[in-house]
């Protein structure tokens, strides 16, 4: 059973967001009781009386600042809900410093062995971790996904949007940007994430509803700013009538590269993220729209939601769903406020000071 969450409206404030995601949480566990709950329960995983309680969180990537937000979320609620509770909960961070779905496993399995009471893991290949997780699960180790699911896996919950959808929305928002018609271009990320796969897919689905847009091709790249900014320069080179990119992440745009080498009256850009480093391109027009991951929610929700099944033996939904917030200069500025909400440092004083 999927249980969704309302989407938030702009504007909002982070303790508001914070407690609509919450309440819908606590809400979904009566409608899981009729409906059989979680279809795996933890084994075990409860610390012992005295000792920390201990969620291991493997992301995909240290250097992508998405992951760095979630880990912030995570690390706030387990302070508290360590005061809450009374226990002390710990953020256990082992997230390789690249994508790389076979270093999960072995952390999973070192994780396991270190005797951890939960994970919390974003796959960057499903393929190489499922394995990984139903050995963890077989040993009393709840599993939870965000992000980037592994749903075959014995994981009890996932915590993130509907990705298929989420392809849908950026190629609706850049059609609208093209007037429908141009060639445009997809970059993608990482090949083997099913997350972005399925992100791809629902691209490609909602193009085929334009007969004037024509994708040129898909590009896939290393998961870091610089990569991602090389290879849509690189991609714009081979292809110079390239007049769109649906982005289905913000790596390209978490460098300011782009702002100098793309003409915003001749390419146009729809990206998933809105974080402070992207919020200039929004304000000169070469990305007017972006689709914010409350990446931050990642960390907050997902520990809520493990310390609530595995401590307090609480049954949860299988997908806490997400929804994408659109950022524009409509809302720059009180997108920009909540960032800062959410702990980032570096967002622009100007984009702060802009009205609601």
């Amino acid at each position: 059973m999927r249980i969704r969450i309302q989407s938030v409206s702009i504007p909002f404030t982070s303790s508001r967001l914070t407690a609509s995601l919450l309440t819908a949480s606590l809400l979904t566990a009566s409608l899981l009781t009729a409906c059989g709950g979680s279809k795996d329960k933890a084994q075990g995983g409860a610390a012992a009386p005295g000792k920390p309680f201990v969620i291991t969180m493997i992301a995909k990537s240290s250097t992508n600042p998405v992951f760095l937000s979630a880990r912030t979320g995570a690390e706030t609620a387990a302070a508290e809900l360590s005061k809450q509770l009374g226990i002390d909960v710990k953020i256990d961070w082992r997230t390789p410093p690249s994508e790389d779905g076979t270093v999960q496993a072995q952390r999973i399995a070192e994780a396991v062995n270190d005797g951890v009471q939960a994970l919390l893991v974003s796959t960057s290949d499903a393929g190489k971790v499922t394995g990984a997780i139903d050995e963890a699960v077989a040993r009393g180790v709840p599993v939870m996904m965000f992000d980037s699911d592994a749903p075959n896996s014995k994981r009890f919950s996932f915590y993130g949007g509907d990705d298929i959808a989420m392809g849908h929305e950026v190629m609706a928002e850049l059609a609208a940007q093209m007037g429908g018609k141009g060639k445009i271009a997809i970059l993608a990320g990482n090949q083997n994430a099913p997350n972005l796969q399925n992100r791809v897919k629902g691209v490609k689905e909602e193009a085929a509803k334009y007969p004037g847009i024509t994708i040129l091709n898909t590009f896939y790249h290393a998961e870091t700013p610089q990569d991602a900014a090389a290879e849509v320069l690189r991609a714009q080179n081979a292809y110079p009538d390239i007049q769109g990119w649906a982005m289905i992440g913000g790596w390209a745009l978490f460098t300011k590269a782009l702002l100098t080498d793309l003409n915003p009256t001749k390419v146009k850009i729809v990206s998933v993220d809105a974080l402070p480093a992207e919020l200039p391109y929004v304000d000169n027009g070469l990305a007017p729209v972006l689709l914010a991951q409350p990446c931050y929610m990642w960390g907050y929700v997902s520990v809520k939601t493990i310390v609530d099944h595995v401590y307090s033996k609480k049954d949860v939904p299988a997908h806490v769903s997400m929804e994408l917030v659109r950022v524009s200069r409509e809302n720059l500025g009180t997108w920009a406020r909540q960032l800062k909400d959410w702990g980032f440092t570096d967002v622009d004083p100007k984009y702060l000071a802009l009205p609601k």
